[in-house]
């Protein structure tokens, strides 16, 4: 595992970045979108995934657009090595807080993930259909570093309850096991048909 700070419009980050296999787990906002790093970390210990996070060690966190995380060492060497990325965020939609928004360029594998996540976090409701999906949190722009390794990606938007046990801000996050063994399972589907078309 490697970590390097790196500043990006003037915010410095801490990235972690651990390559294994092909499916790349991301959480480009982990010190704003409570929980997302620590779910993209365990995940990514129980699949063998490669992992990329970013944290904000000093300061109030602030909010980078995906589109704007300009590349980095890390963020490169995690584009190159990854075939495919998810892409972890958080969402705060009042009238949705148990919806997870699943989208990002690899529709196939968007939906690989939402059968996983329907199966194992009933509690939650992943949609799919983009035109179901605010316009923001579709995660289809090219330079949204989800869509930017060899087969795309897919982008999880997910409530608080879906990426944290503790609605209120909490030193260290602690995901949800629901949520973890769904997005776990996905990844092992998608592991099992890497080469494939998904």
């Amino acid at each position: 595992m490697h970590t390097e700070r790196v500043t990006i419009e003037g915010v410095t980050f801490l990235t972690t970045l651990r390559l294994g296999g092909p499916i790349g787990l991301l959480a480009l906002h982990g010190a704003v979108e409570g929980g997302t790093a620590e779910l993209a970390r365990e995940v990514a210990t129980r699949t063998g995934a490669t992992l990329l996070t970013f944290t904000q060690p000093t300061g109030p966190p602030q909010h980078i657009p995906s589109i704007r995380m300009s590349p980095s060492t890390p963020l490169t060497a995690f584009l190159t090595h990854a075939s495919l990325t998810i892409s972890l965020h958080g969402h705060n939609r009042r009238s949705a807080p148990r919806t997870i928004y699943v989208g990002g360029s690899n529709r196939p594998a968007a939906r690989v993930l939402a059968t996983a996540l329907a199966g194992w976090a009933p509690a939650f409701v992943p949609i799919t259909t983009l035109s179901e999906i605010p316009n923001p949190l579709r995660g289809l722009h090219p330079d949204n570093p989800v869509n930017q390794t060899r087969e795309g990606g897919v982008q999880l938007e997910l409530p608080v309850l879906a990426r944290t046990s503790h609605p209120v801000p909490t030193d260290p996050e602690v995901p949800p096991r629901e949520m973890a063994d769904g997005i776990a399972a996905g990844v092992r589907t998608l592991m099992e048909k890497e080469g494939a078309r998904w």
